[in-house]
């Protein structure tokens, strides 16, 4: 059996919690696998004077495989997102979120099994970005202005910039069709706001529909992107591979997750040409730090996720069935998944891991 040596960022907030018990899970498989942990995130801050020190980037870049917890973003403090700039960094520009319902799950739907993949390194979240006041925001109004746009903009207005491009669209496409094709599936759909957006959204439908006739063995569609939210509520099954820019796939990826039982049951996987770092979709939440509270499947479902992608299929697929067992039992699981929140017999984080873990056992 080949050993894998793989970067294990445990997060922040509750990230060691669930990253601690998606490790005993993914251990449980058998898997040969050398761990390289470190630590990132606020609590690395005073340290090494950024979030995402250049050790652990490079522990990625070298092991081309990592998994980890979810990282803090302040609300509104001027801190760009880690994440974000670990997708940047190591060009990881496509992210594809699972969203698969599974028995057991108190839901209003059942069967939905879509897969979302968002492009990761443009749109608004590519963070070219003038604060309200500053000079070069207002040099920048100014300019707009001088370019012939009709509608003045306020001086008193912060101002996001959303890039779309030819190559990074196409990339993105060309890996959803791979995927697609990769793992069975019938449809790819192009999300779009190509009515409103012309020359970015309408290059990115463009591009799409270049791509698709290249992959004709595939089905193509394309959906506007409020009408994608309605139709997801609506009819999910009629679904597949969904593939938008960055900031849409960061709403309807927790919509989605919404269909099938929330975040905590939502993985997350973002891939490069040669790198893949998988990650629960959820956040840090630390109101709940420490409390032995919080829902770690997302977690171990993004291994599961990291373990398809490494080449150990068949301990992935024994992962899967585990989680589906315990999530069909509906006793060793987090008070998220129970009818009652308020219901005393949910258990805890550790707990779901030793569930799981002796089911991988047996």
């Amino acid at each position: 059996m080949a050993r894998h040596t793989i970067t294990l960022i445990p997060g922040d907030g509750v990230g060691p919690e669930v990253s601690e018990a998606a490790r005993r899970a993914i251990d449980a498989t058998g898997v040969d696998i050398e761990w390289e942990v470190h630590n990132a995130g606020l609590d690395v801050m005073e340290e090494y004077g950024q979030p995402m020190p250049d050790h652990v980037l490079e522990s990625i870049r070298r092991n081309k495989v990592a998994i980890k917890g979810p990282l803090t973003t302040p609300v509104g403090k001027g801190i760009r997102s880690v994440n974000v700039s670990l997708r940047r960094e190591l060009d990881l520009f496509a992210l594809v979120r699972p969203c698969k319902w599974y028995p057991g799950v108190r839901s209003k739907y059942s069967d939905v099994d879509l897969i979302i993949v968002r492009e990761n390194t443009e749109d608004l979240y590519a963070g070219i970005e003038f604060q309200e006041g500053q000079p070069d925001t207002h040099r920048l109004i100014d300019v707009i202005g001088e370019l012939g746009d009709r509608r003045q903009i306020r001086k008193d207005s912060g101002i996001s910039i959303k890039p779309i491009s030819i190559g990074a669209t196409r990339r993105v496409f060309e890996f959803a069709f791979r995927w697609a094709r990769a793992n069975g599936r019938r449809k790819v759909t192009a999300v779009h706001k190509a009515n409103i957006m012309k020359h970015t959204d309408g290059l990115w439908l463009h591009v799409a529909e270049m791509v698709a006739k290249e992959n004709g063995d595939v089905e193509f569609e394309d959906r506007i992107v409020d009408n994608m939210a309605m139709q997801l509520v609506q009819k999910p099954e009629l679904y597949d591979v969904m593939v938008m820019p960055n900031l849409y796939g960061d709403i309807l990826s927790d919509l989605c997750a919404g269909l099938v039982g929330g975040l905590g049951l939502a993985p997350g996987a973002n891939m490069g040409d040669d790198i893949a770092v998988f990650e629960a979709t959820h956040g840090s939440a630390p109101k709940y730090t420490g409390q032995n509270k919080t829902n770690p499947m997302a977690m171990m479902f993004s291994g599961m996720m990291m373990l398809r992608h490494i080449g150990e299929g068949e301990a992935a697929d024994r992962l899967e069935r585990a989680l589906a067992e315990v999530i069909a039992e509906g006793r060793d699981v987090t008070y998220d998944m129970k009818a009652d929140r308020d219901d005393p017999t949910a258990v805890g984080t550790s707990q779901v891991a030793d569930a799981v873990v002796a089911r991988l056992g047996r």
